[in-house]
């Protein structure tokens, strides 16, 4: 067992402060239900609270917070529970708070994309991650992520495209 101490509650709020925009957006990019992405996002600052290990840098917490956020997803939608069961928030849309109106359709638009377009492009445009980081947050090839970043904007742009033209 290490010897190491457990985080001080001061580097845990800032990491959390510095996270927790990152942490949501990812979990509920995910799996689409701000109730599971509360519950995601506990489970990994709890998991950081608990963890002894030690980063190399920001960009090393920052990755592994993303692939924690990724694995505790995958565990959520996964679970027989979860496929058994109907939430009581379904069809509601995901109020997120932005402040141009256009920010909110691209999410709205964003969100009713397939998981494989949606968190590519969730990682790229809102977390500025790079196709290598991306890849690496979701375990696939470098070509997969920008395979699915140029259809998930194709699709992304019909989607917009007959938004602004219906109204």
């Amino acid at each position: 067992m290490s010897t190491q101490p457990l985080r001080a509650g001061g580097e845990i709020e800032a990491i959390l402060n510095r996270y927790q925009t990152m942490v949501y957006g990812l979990a509920l990019a995910k799996t689409g239900s701000p109730s599971d992405a509360d519950d995601v996002f506990q489970e990994v600052f709890l998991a950081y609270c608990q963890c002894r290990k030690e980063f190399r840098s920001e960009e090393h917490r920052k990755a592994w917070l993303l692939r924690t956020t990724v694995n505790l997803c995958r565990r959520v939608t996964a679970s027989s529970w979860r496929r058994k069961t109907v939430p009581l928030d379904e069809g509601e849309e995901i109020p997120v708070p932005f402040q141009e109106p256009e920010e909110s359709r691209v999410w709205q638009a964003l969100s009713g994309l397939a998981e494989d377009y949606r968190l590519p492009l969730y990682l790229f445009y809102f977390q500025e991650l790079s196709t290598p980081e991306i890849a690496k947050v979701l375990s696939i090839r470098p070509g997969a992520v920008r395979m699915r970043l140029s259809r998930g904007r194709e699709q992304l742009r019909q989607v917009l495209k007959g938004a602004y033209f219906d109204e």
